[in-house]
């Protein structure tokens, strides 16, 4: 019996910083599926697509890479929605932004990010990223 790998999804427009990330996990050995959505709107229309569906039809990732600064819709507008939604509220959502800025960190704390890392991606978040993952599965 073959394990299926973790669900994440990464939104992010820098095609370089997808890049980095895919890199990254491959050089941690963090075996995952990744879904890419590219801007703020693609990922608030799959968010409330998934938080249309009833329970036993979602299948929701086990993380969110969440990327701040995104064309047409604000990462906050996005981690905002998933917050609202209770199907979607308690999904693991770690910031990954190159905003290393207090008040977008602090703001991250209140939407209850799961955690707030800066790019490009190192060590820390790779080990946080496993840590989330292990305790998803």
């Amino acid at each position: 019996m073959s394990l299926t790998p973790p669900q994440v999804v990464l939104v992010e427009d820098n095609e370089d910083d997808v890049f980095l990330l895919r890199r990254a996990l491959q050089k941690a050995h963090l075996e995952v599926s990744l879904h890419l959505l590219q801007d703020g709107q693609e990922a608030l229309d799959y968010f409330e697509r998934l938080a249309d569906q009833n329970a036993a039809e979602a299948s929701l990732p086990d993380l969110v890479l969440l990327d701040l600064k995104l064309p047409f819709v604000h990462g906050f507008e996005v981690l905002t929605f998933i917050r609202s939604q209770p199907q979607l509220r308690d999904l693991n959502v770690i910031v990954l932004t190159s905003s290393g800025e207090l008040r977008d960190q602090e703001r991250a704390t209140e939407l209850n990010a799961h955690s707030y890392f800066v790019k490009p991606p190192h060590p820390d978040m790779l080990a946080e990223v496993a840590r989330v993952l292990s305790a998803s599965a």
